[in-house]
């Protein structure tokens, strides 16, 4: 079930380093140019991919994802056609974990059992559905480990002992631990106190601890990756995106490369943390 996440981070754990994560919104700036991104990122140092699935009302987002989403949406990105990207990605690529990470309302209107074959016919490896709490899991996740897709939950700062049994009881793959209190991208993470995190949480867990919101250059992935298993990037991608768009807001010859170009300065910064720690 969780082969493809599994696997990329032992070959992490082995080459003593940590996991690079990236997030980028499917559809954005477009369809065809957002595969491109995709297909890209491995060789530019990614080891998982996160894709977000574009969602009107994204409440978890900050600003920079929030503004993908609706370019993806507006450029006419469905759930379909995000499927039909991993479907595409898969053809040249059978290792690189994708993980699908969005909220349920897509899911629900596709139907759920639906949405489950059809995600791992594509490719797909896990979800990360950031609106259903563990209280729900029969809604998606009981049915998701059944279909054989992991299903990643997300601890935060205000996780406390006495609620991580509950969160962590179902989860798969690996543990994604918000670094900050609040939305995507909306602060600089203080490491210390990430440090400190990790660590309790690897009490209760054998699973890898991928920590993300925040990250935005090889210096953040770099404090981060002294202590965690994954590093996760995703407002710092999305933002090369919307930066490298033309007057008119669609590609440009630079869109891919600055994405591609951003990833590789963190797969450095990712492989010198655990060096410097």
């Amino acid at each position: 079930m969780t082969a493809r996440i599994d696997a990329r981070f032992a070959l992490a754990a082995r080459e003593n380093r940590a996991a690079l994560v990236t997030f980028v919104t499917a559809g954005d700036p477009d369809h065809e140019t957002s595969l491109e991104i995709v297909r890209a990122l491995p060789a530019a140092g990614a080891d998982v991919i996160e894709l977000g699935m574009p969602f009107t009302d994204p409440m978890a987002d900050g600003p920079a994802i929030q503004a993908a989403g609706l370019r993806a949406l507006k450029a006419g990105e469905t759930l379909i056609k995000t499927l039909g990207l991993v479907r595409e990605f898969r053809k040249t690529d059978d290792a690189t974990p994708i993980i699908l990470m969005g909220y349920y309302n897509p899911i629900y209107v596709y139907g759920v059992e639906r949405f489950l074959a059809d995600a791992k016919e594509a490719g797909a490896d896990g979800l990360i559905v950031v609106d259903l709490p563990p209280e729900e899991d029969e809604e998606l996740c009981l049915p998701a480990l059944e279909a054989g897709l992991a299903f990643i939950r997300l601890a935060t700062p205000t996780t406390d002992d006495a609620r991580l049994p509950t969160v962590l009881r179902n989860t798969s793959g690996f543990v994604y631990y918000v670094s900050i209190a609040g939305i995507t991208g909306a602060a600089t993470p203080d490491f210390n106190v990430v440090a400190s995190a990790v660590a309790r949480l690897k009490k209760h867990t054998r699973l890898p601890v991928a920590v993300g919101f925040g990250v935005k250059t090889a210096e953040h992935a770099a404090a981060i990756a002294a202590g965690a298993d994954g590093v996760v990037v995703g407002s710092a991608l999305v933002e090369a995106v919307r930066t490298s768009l033309d007057h008119e807001g669609r590609a440009s010859a630079r869109t891919v490369e600055a994405v591609v170009d951003l990833v590789r300065s963190l797969a450095a910064g990712v492989r010198r943390g655990r060096a410097a720690a």
